[in-house]
């Protein structure tokens, strides 16, 4: 794909918007679980180099996938660690599927709200109000507005949430550095869709998040820096339909 796709790949069905932005050259691809970082950090943490999915990997499809009472445990720490959130703040790096990176700083507000700002060259914002979400393209000041309720990340946004009830997840696994869930979607008209979370084993914080489009691409969203306790200003989330219209064609 030329374009980078953007973390809208992980908010919306990601092949419908491939933004075209200069972005730095690719970090290497790495598995060395430098990914993310406690809920409250103290010293500044550098970028981590988010873990790339095996595009071979093999994920049950079943609806009726079983679980095993350590998989169901998992997935029950993982539900109680989301539902705890109220507010996170931190920063990002971005891998799109052709390898471009782009990094930034996001905003968490439950239930429903969210803000990435992405660094430059990048002109991209996004934001989520509760009930809509936008990609903003400040240079051009347009933007494209979605409903919510249409975006895998809602999830993350949920106030409460008990996975194994609230989603089909599909799959449960863990090892000495991640416990992952993946979550899978099916829409009639787009297709099957999937997002994959990763949790740290040891301080159970989120790591990082990637999308599988119905086209089979991967985008994938490793966050550090994390902060839980900050309180943030609700202007930041509302949708500016003033300055910004919606995008030609």
């Amino acid at each position: 794909m030329a374009g980078v796709l953007l973390v809208t790949a992980a908010m919306v069905t990601a092949a419908s918007f491939a933004q075209t932005v200069p972005v730095p050259k690719p970090a290497p691809k790495g598995r060395d679980g430098g990914a993310g970082g406690p809920a409250v950090t103290g010293a500044t943490q550098t970028p981590p180099n988010p873990v790339i999915p095996d595009p071979r990997r093999n994920v049950p499809t079943s609806i009726f996938q079983t679980f095993d009472a350590n998989q169901k445990a998992q997935a029950a720490k993982v539900s109680a660690y989301l539902s705890s959130l109220s507010t996170l703040v931190g920063n990002f790096v971005q891998v799109g599927p052709d390898g471009s990176k782009t990094q930034g700083d996001f905003y968490i507000q439950k239930p429903g709200k969210v803000r990435f700002e992405y660094d430059a060259p990048s002109p991209i914002d996004i934001v989520a109000d509760g009930s809509s979400l936008v990609v903003r393209d400040r240079k051009l000041a347009t933007q494209d507005v979605y409903p919510l309720s249409q975006t895998p990340l809602r999830f993350l946004l949920s106030d409460r949430i008990d996975l194994m009830k609230d989603t089909n997840v599909v799959n449960v696994s863990a090892d000495d550095v991640f416990v992952s869930v993946t979550i899978e979607e099916k829409q009639a008209l787009v297709g099957t869709s999937r997002l994959l979370l990763m949790f740290g084993a040891k301080d159970g914080q989120l790591k990082q998040w990637t999308v599988t489009d119905p086209q089979g691409y991967d985008t994938t969203i490793a966050v550090y820096n994390l902060d839980a306790t900050k309180k943030l200003d609700p202007g930041m989330f509302k949708i500016d339909f003033t300055n910004y219209g919606p995008s030609p064609g």
